[in-house]
């Protein structure tokens, strides 16, 4: 594996630079060149969810002279080019509603201290909604940088992806699409600084240009958005603040007064989420210091008294990123996805999020069955790699508090791992670690010290700027570069926190602090995603290249007795997989204790509780979920051996359905059958419903299952696990009708072609 360019990394964050993918571009500035937007039809042609592809991408052309339109079938974002750029349209095709009721500036940057807006319009009369023929009289804001020209492009890989795990044959990268990129710059610049003001004339081409990009992508109704601030003056400038997103969204609901303790409502349309997350295991969490949903100062006639109806979407880091930008250098900020939502269900508006993750982080498809291994010693780590092998597992994990540490370097530990590590590749499992970041104190003046009144997120944290945090980002490129192990579980990942030291030459303080440390860990994943290193991250990270979160659970329900753990695991599975498709969260199964409980609470010795452990493996497998296998061995009898290789062979046989998407049926709760179905119209498999009895009877009932979602709209060929096909029909509410008899505490499935 070649080691990481190390130093590299260090010279873009000395600099302030991100430097980006190029797109493709496909042809220059000229509206003339672009296609006219093709009339809307009145009837869509396909459910996007379940046939997307006659939603094409593109860049049109309008009947108006200065139009241009990003428009996907499912969305469309108008822009006006004069009398200057600005967003005047976003669109949700699917419901034919309009989702934007005002002008704003296309983006906000502060450089060396001054706040420019970047493009944008200006003379609405009324931001409760936006009437075309108010366009023609609405101006360009004074001092706002001006749109000077376009180029239009496919997407380009925002970071590698060495795919070395198949598991979704149908992901592509970069996601299939158009993009669109304006430019911006002043009409003027400063003679003493070469940086353009507001006021100075005299303007020179390229010396300061804020470019705003803009991505579609095919099939989907999911667009990006970023900016880059490229310095073409003989001196560095600062970028201090960036906004880059700023729409005035239809409001969710008029409320005529608010109370304490009752928040009000905001926009529910759209869906938003950057690649600037952590800490959280939910996307609203891990963005909440960039996503802000705020009053709109201009919109004078809501109905809400105070006028602080949350409608204003505001994307833009809460601090920084005060970075500087060296002549000819370019600034990139982070990326922000937008889902336009088409159905206010629940399960539709997971469905869509999960297809949004599939199209943009298909890395999240990876899906390998674990074991973390309570010891690192070399003899018990190669009998765990055997069993892996034998009973089809495909990774083995050196879990925490097993002795491994990835900061150890001496050369006779690496060369140990090397060994085990090439012991594994030729049993054909994948081995990696286990490391802990933050929540921890490393002393010596490299901890993170938080501004006044406030701490460390998980109370104390190593800087990543710090002397020890290259030393340990250095310890890491070079552990995986020289051992072969492809696998990271990154325990407390940087959660954002603030630092108001100045660590020269990384940071210069509080101001930039969150901006270079979170540029550091992103830089590590980027790279490990690119050499084909699994990461395990407890934390939001899956934009910036991680493969697995938790799916959601409390560490202490495993030492609770082994019949409530089955119901936790399915209750925990149902309810986190609606923000997660299966693959993307991880479960836990303690085959020996695991935070107290002593034998009741405890799978092994494995063999006295085979019903147990398979309960719990199918409970995990049926649902396409994998978890975290932990203790010193995966079966200690030849009945326990086949038990585990069983219901591994039985997932591997339907992965491709167990690893679609969920739909939820009824929650575990102990008290009668629980179910989920999955679904892909796009398999043979389109359908596989999985059934559990957790009582101590046998029970008979009818379940009425949803198939809209398989594809299937007339009939369905049904067998119940390998029996024969039987047909049913589909009536007009697409539900269909299974009878369904299961012994006591027992499991079936049915397959749905």
């Amino acid at each position: 594996m070649p080691s990481m360019p190390f130093r590299l990394l260090l010279q873009f964050l000395l600099i302030g630079t991100v430097l980006g993918a190029a797109a493709e571009v496909l042809q220059a500035t000229d509206l003339s060149q672009l296609q006219p937007l093709p009339p809307s039809v009145s009837v869509p042609p396909t459910d996007w969810l379940l046939d997307g592809s006659a939603y094409q991408a593109g860049v049109y052309r309008t009947e108006h002279a200065n139009e241009i339109v990003l428009d996907n079938g499912l969305v469309r974002r108008t822009f006006r080019l004069a009398p200057n750029g600005a967003t005047v349209g976003l669109d949700n095709i699917m419901t034919g509603q309009a989702i934007l009721r005002g002008v704003k500036p296309e983006a906000i940057v502060t450089i060396n201290g001054v706040r420019y807006e970047i493009g944008g319009l200006t003379g609405q009369p009324d931001y409760a909604y936006l009437l075309p023929e108010w366009l023609e009289r609405m101006k360009k804001a004074p001092g706002a940088f001006q749109f000077v020209g376009f180029q239009v492009g496919r997407p380009a890989e925002r970071l590698a992806w060495n795919r070395v795990r198949h598991h979704a044959p149908d992901a592509t990268w970069p996601p299939a699409g158009v993009t669109l990129h304006m430019d911006y710059q002043l009409p003027a610049k400063s003679d003493e600084t070469g940086l353009p003001t507001r006021t100075a004339k005299n303007a020179q081409p390229g010396n300061v240009q804020v470019s705003v990009h803009y991505e579609l992508y095919d099939e989907v109704p999911v667009m990006c958005k970023w900016i880059s601030v490229h310095n073409g003056t003989d001196k560095k400038i600062t970028v201090d603040r960036f906004t880059n997103e700023i729409l005035a969204v239809v409001e969710q609901a008029n409320w005529v007064e608010k109370r304490e303790g009752v928040p009000l409502p905001r926009p529910q349309a759209l869906h938003v989420e950057t690649d600037m997350a952590f800490g959280g295991f939910q996307p609203a969490n891990a963005n909440r210091h960039v996503v802000h949903w705020r009053s709109d100062p201009q919109f004078q006639t809501q109905v809400n008294y105070l006028r602080e109806t949350p409608c204003l979407l505001v994307v833009e880091p809460s601090v920084g990123p005060a970075q500087d930008v060296e002549p000819g250098g370019t600034f990139e900020s982070f990326r922000v996805f937008t889902l336009v939502h088409d159905a206010t269900d629940r399960e539709r508006r997971g469905l869509s999020l999960r297809r949004m993750y599939r199209t943009l982080a298909p890395w999240t498809t990876e899906n390998p069955l674990m074991m973390h291994l309570r010891t690192a010693a070399p003899a018990a780590v190669r009998s765990a790699i055997d069993q892996c092998a034998e009973v089809g597992f495909e990774m083995l994990i050196l879990s925490f508090g097993s002795g491994f540490d990835i900061e150890d370097d001496r050369p006779e530990t690496i060369e140990q791992y090397r060994k085990l590590a090439a012991y594994a590749r030729e049993k054909g499992i994948e081995i990696g670690g286990y490391s802990l970041l933050a929540s921890r104190s490393v002393g010596g003046g490299n901890d993170v010290v938080s501004p006044p009144g406030t701490s460390p997120t998980f109370g104390h944290s190593p800087a990543l700027t710090s002397d020890w945090g290259q030393n340990y980002f250095r310890k890491l490129y070079n552990f995986f570069a020289k051992t072969g192990f492809t696998l990271l579980e990154h325990d407390g990942s940087y959660p954002g926190d603030l630092d108001t030291t100045a660590r020269p030459p990384l940071q210069k303080g509080l101001d930039d602090s969150q901006w270079a440390q979170w540029r550091i860990i992103t830089s590590f994943y980027h790279w490990c995603r690119g050499h084909g290193i699994y990461l395990n991250v407890p934390d939001y990270y899956y934009l910036a290249g991680s493969n697995q979160c938790g799916m959601g659970y409390r560490e202490t329900n495993w030492s609770l007795p082994r019949a409530q753990q089955v119901i936790h695991t399915r209750q925990n599975i149902f309810d986190g997989s609606w923000t997660k498709t299966p693959s993307m969260g991880w479960m836990f199964v303690p085959l020996t204790q695991y935070q107290g409980g002593g034998a009741a609470a405890t799978i092994e010795p494995l063999d006295q509780h085979r019903d147990h452990y398979q309960r719990m493996l199918v409970s995990n497998l049926a649902m396409g979920v994998q978890a975290c296998y932990r203790g010193p061995r995966l079966y200690d009898t030849d009945r326990t051996r086949t038990l585990v290789k069983t219901w591994v062979d039985w997932f591997k046989k339907y992965r491709d359905i167990l690893e679609s998407d969920l739909v939820h049926g009824r929650r575990a709760d102990g008290r009668d059958l629980d179910w989920m179905l999955h679904v892909n119209s796009r398999l043979k498999r389109k359908g596989l419903l999985a059934v559990f009895n957790p009582l101590k009877k046998t029970v008979k009932k009818t379940i009425h299952a949803n198939l809209y979602y398989t594809g299937l709209s007339k009939s369905a060929k049904i067998r119940e696990q390998e029996g024969n096909f039987h047909a049913v029909r589909i009536g007009p509410s697409h539900s269909v009708a299974i009878p369904v008899q299961i012994g006591p505490q027992g499991f079936t499935w049915f397959v749905i072609e």
